[in-house]
């Protein structure tokens, strides 16, 4: 099923090409993409040609200061880490002043969550859950799957600077990824433990039961490039993690005795 284009991923292509082609109007379709930091496959899934981009970049209002702040920020931190991105830099980057910055991200850790809240999975997903809190791991598990591949494939760089973030266990980074984090925690857990008290789900904490579902979803896609480019994966990322679900499912039912004593 193709993924309907993301009008965030729109305004940050739009912005980069402003930037580019202010600077060389000749420059190609990879000099803009590797601004914007997406895929050539992700531009022409939302442009088409660059004829088309061209009309958008003159009829499309510049995006507001929040977005232009997201936007270069999510650049900076793919290459660099949220203790080193600078403040004053990211205000230039974004063409705003540091007052306005400070007004709209009091510090890193609500810039990181800005972040995270504008382009990461995670509330796609706790919207899944919100809107099929009754119905079986069979039909959930797969919408998840795809939701993770459709928000966090299109913004592979940022989600793996993420995770180092967060996995570096600072505080500054810890405070920015609860706020987003942990409904969508709280919503999974509790949608798995649910699961479990009715038998679908064998009995476990509920967090090992995530992450026997969301963790080989996700190391898939964060090394997805390299593996493409070592062996020439012969799946799209939706069948592969389709494949994953699959297997997932399949582990996390419960024991043939337990069903058979449920029922």
């Amino acid at each position: 099923m193709a993924l309907a284009a993301d009008p965030t991923i729109r305004r940050q292509v739009i912005t980069a090409a402003r930037e580019v082609l202010a600077r060389d109007p000749g420059a190609p379709i990879d000099d803009i993409t590797r601004r914007a930091g997406v895929s050539r496959a992700t531009f022409y899934r939302h442009f088409g040609s660059r004829r088309t981009l061209l009309e958008s970049v003159a009829v499309e209002p510049r995006p507001d200061a929040r977005t232009r702040i997201l936007i270069a920020a999510q650049e900076m931190l793919i290459r660099t880490s949220l203790s080193a991105l600078g403040m004053d830099d990211l205000a230039r980057a974004a063409d705003v002043s540091r007052g306005t910055l400070y007004r709209i991200f009091p510090g890193k850790a609500a810039l990181l969550s800005g972040l995270i809240k504008a382009y990461s999975p995670f509330e796609a997903v706790r919207a899944v859950v919100e809107a099929h809190r009754e119905d079986p791991p069979e039909v959930v598990l797969p919408l998840i799957g795809r939701a993770v591949t459709g928000v966090a494939g299109e913004r592979l760089g940022l989600l793996r600077a993420v995770f180092l973030e967060v996995t570096s266990g600072s505080e500054e980074a810890m405070s920015g990824f609860r706020p987003v984090f942990g409904p969508a925690l709280a919503a999974l857990s509790d949608y798995m433990a649910a699961q479990m008290v009715a038998g679908q789900v064998r009995t476990m904490h509920p967090l090992v039961a995530l992450q026997a579902f969301i963790g080989p979803v996700f190391f898939h896609l964060l090394t997805r490039p390299a593996v493409d480019r070592l062996i020439g994966l012969q799946l799209t990322p939706d069948e592969a993690v389709d494949e994953l679900v699959a297997v997932a499912l399949a582990g996390l039912r419960p024991p043939a005795s337990a069903t058979g004593a449920a029922g």
